[in-house]
């Protein structure tokens, strides 16, 4: 009887998270908020929206430039040194050092063919920030012959996938102090991932093949007719590749830089500047994202959070 008693007035476990979310978790506007708040303490931020503002502002007073500048690979403190400056800037001469760069698609088939991967199918450009997109989950061998059949209209893509496999050929530069994992990209060409921004810091590594990515600074913001993913990433509905100023006649004010990632290369996207990427090969590429204080902000009293969890 008294074992029973005990058992009956055990207190509980504390709930789990899912738990504890469980009476929000109905609430989009509850749920956008919780977000944006993990996002910031993440970042040591008051507010995402407090840095997405202080970015543009300082996007301002950048100086206008007309192409991406092509530099040999920089240690730790000139890359910052440079990123602080605000503006995107390409280096040669250290992705290619790393063992996944010879890697072949021949053997990208023979040796990982048995990846769970998940491609985007279908019109993956005109839906790419919806949460409703179309996804198809598969095997690296049946997304590899997928490809190969050529039966799409626009070609099957892989991206922003986490495949820790491939990464450990890879050797990424301690640029950041806090980084997102590593993700990868692949596809034919012709795979194409929309215009829009991410509100983080960005190295971009391209592993082999060529992309070609269009720029744009982040106050032209303004006339990219931008929509809200979540509170880090923005999406265009804008196309620089074949621009239709009838439609988005504010674009015509905006600045964009064109630039050819070839094998070899990484790029520094800078926090808020848009970008458009197109495969013009069979291509494999990989980027981080900072979780940190963007560096143009240059660690800016006013936006810093007073505690960080």
């Amino acid at each position: 009887m008294s074992k029973q008693k005990k058992a009956v007035e055990a207190p509980r476990l504390p709930p789990t998270r899912q738990e504890s979310e469980s009476a929000w978790s109905a609430d989009p506007a509850a749920q956008k908020l919780a977000r944006e708040h993990r996002d910031a303490q993440v970042r040591g931020v008051t507010s995402i929206q407090a840095m997405r503002e202080a970015i543009k502002r300082v996007s301002r007073t950048l100086p206008a430039i007309t192409e991406v500048p092509r530099m040999r690979a920089l240690d730790a403190a000139a890359f910052r040194k440079r990123a602080a400056e605000g503006l995107p800037f390409l280096m040669t001469g250290l992705v290619d050092r790393w063992p996944l760069c010879g890697l072949t698609p021949q053997a990208l088939r023979e040796h990982y063919s048995h990846l769970p991967v998940r491609a985007r199918v279908g019109d993956y450009i005109n839906t790419a920030f919806a949460p409703d997109r179309a996804m198809q989950d598969m095997s690296m061998l049946e997304y590899l012959e997928l490809v190969a059949a050529g039966t799409h209209d626009l070609p099957p893509y892989l991206g922003n996938l986490e495949l820790r496999e491939l990464n450990r050929l890879c050797h990424w530069p301690t640029y950041f102090d806090k980084m997102g994992p590593p993700r990868f990209w692949l596809g034919p060409a012709g795979t194409v991932t929309p215009l829009h921004c991410d509100y983080d810091d960005n190295i971009f590594a391209q592993i082999w093949g060529t992309k070609r990515i269009f720029l744009a600074p982040p106050h032209h913001d303004e006339f990219l007719y931008p929509n809200e993913a979540n509170a880090i990433l923005f999406g265009s509905p804008f196309d620089p590749e074949a621009p239709d100023f009838e439609k988005f006649p504010l674009a015509r004010q905006a600045t964009t830089i064109e630039v050819i990632v070839n094998p070899g290369d990484m790029l520094y996207v800078p926090a808020g500047w848009y970008h458009q990427v197109r495969a013009l090969t069979f291509s494999l590429s990989s980027n981080r994202w900072a979780r940190a204080m963007p560096f143009a902000l240059n660690g800016d009293a006013s936006l810093r959070a007073s505690e960080v969890r």
